[in-house]
């Protein structure tokens, strides 16, 4: 029986393959659906999984964390500076840091903060903290070694113009993989981004003309970068505003008290986990609705496919015929017809789910690549159920022909 199966299927190869391809490409459109938003729900989840706590202006609390986490360039409201002073005085914080955003070197973008969000995210994987206003420490993913230079840039322009004359960051330490955003930030003291954009205002050095009381054909002085970093200066008054900060509470319980005390009407205080909760929903329906159109065009390559292979059965009258002429019982057929009929569908679903779980990696690499957030391409439970129920429907789709063969006479094939 199963030579018999395998000659029919070696002289109808062509016609076989490209019903297997049909199946498989229909399985694969819901295997990397089903797959892709698992993976952004996992990816997400863990780069978010070191932030307890954001604080920023009253605005979108979308943006904020897509901002302040996921590094996402947008121009968010400041926080008047004392905030900060304030949760670095409060018991009920562990600790707490500022993120500034601004400018880019090349397509990694410059964060300003401290130390405490360094250690925060991972620490250290070689070379040491920043200790001065031109020191760096760089994410896993920068292409800067340690002792290399960076010249910040306005935006991620590679024109001359955009780059702070004069400024330049050196590079003394490299953050652990994270999997995150963070893999491909330049990180700086805050009170450098603060000293550098003040410094911009002032000098309008991009069009060229002096600011109040400088000549007009003096250059402007770059800000002095080589000099140690002041703590003092978080907690001055008057120090500058925020878009962010990124609160460590001591306990669970604070988390919640400080979420209720800066959720006011000058500040906004969100669990980064508790946006993404909803964000997850909004892909939940886009999931269902694009898994719906997978299921369809499931069910009509299905269709298509019986048709083409009851036509195949038509076909094989005169042989089916023969073979129960030669004593072949219909038990014999059925079974014979219904093999090579569900052979065709399994490979095609097996393989569909390869190819699937293939094309899936190859997107979430790209993603991870311009995003910088790991996204895990891996198979779940789940999917193993998914794999039985569609074989289960392709052995019951597959029963259709072979009780087409069983009915058939032997005698009226052979006059056919």
């Amino acid at each position: 029986m199963f030579r018999l199966i395998a000659a029919d299927l070696r002289r109808q190869w062509l016609g076989a393959a490209a019903v297997a391809l049909l199946i498989v490409l229909a399985t694969a459109l819901g295997v990397v659906v089903t797959l892709q938003e698992r993976a952004l729900r996992l990816g997400s989840a863990r780069a978010a999984a070191a932030f307890d706590v954001v604080i920023g202006a009253p605005g979108s609390e979308t943006q904020l964390v897509l901002s302040s986490v996921f590094l996402q360039a947008a121009p968010l409201p400041l926080l008047p500076g004392r905030v900060l002073a304030a949760l670095l005085d409060d018991p009920k914080v562990a600790w707490a840091a500022p993120v500034g955003f601004g400018d880019f070197a090349g397509p990694y973008p410059i964060v300003g903060t401290t130390q405490s969000l360094v250690d925060g995210i991972g620490g250290l994987g070689a070379g040491s903290a920043f200790a001065k206003l031109g020191e760096a420490v760089v994410g896993a993913h920068v292409d800067r070694a340690i002792g290399e230079t960076i010249q910040p840039m306005h935006g991620e322009s590679h024109w001359p113009a955009s780059l702070h004359h004069g400024v330049t960051y050196r590079v003394v330490g490299r953050l652990r993989p994270t999997g995150t955003p963070w893999d491909r930030a330049v990180l700086v003291p805050i009170e450098a981004v603060w000293r550098l954009h003040a410094h911009g205002a002032n000098a309008d050095e991009h069009d060229g003309r002096a600011a109040p009381g400088r000549a007009a054909d003096a250059a402007p002085r770059p800000p002095r970068f080589e000099v140690p970093i002041d703590p003092a200066a978080l907690t001055a008054p008057g120090a500058p505003g925020l878009p962010a900060i990124v609160v460590k509470p001591r306990t669970i319980a604070d988390a919640y008290k400080l979420r209720r005390q800066w959720r006011t009407e000058r500040s906004l205080a969100v669990f980064p986990g508790e946006v993404l909760t909803r964000l997850y929903g909004t892909l939940g329906d886009a999931r269902t609705v694009l898994s719906l159109v997978a299921w369809g065009a499931q069910g009509l390559v299905l269709a298509a496919v019986l048709l083409v292979v009851v036509l195949h059965v038509l076909q094989r009258r005169r042989q089916i015929g023969a073979l129960r002429a030669f004593g072949a019982r219909r038990e014999i057929i059925v079974l014979l017809v219904w093999l090579e009929a569900f052979a065709i569908l399994a490979a095609g679903v097996v393989a569909g789910f390869a190819v699937g779980y293939g094309a899936a990696r190859l997107l979430s690499a790209g993603l991870t690549a311009t995003s910088g957030v790991a996204l895990p391409v891996a198979f779940a439970g789940e999917d193993a159920a998914s794999l039985a129920v569609l074989l289960a429907v392709g052995a019951v789709a597959a029963a259709l022909p072979a009780l087409l063969a069983y009915r058939q006479s032997p005698a009226a094939a052979l006059r056919s």
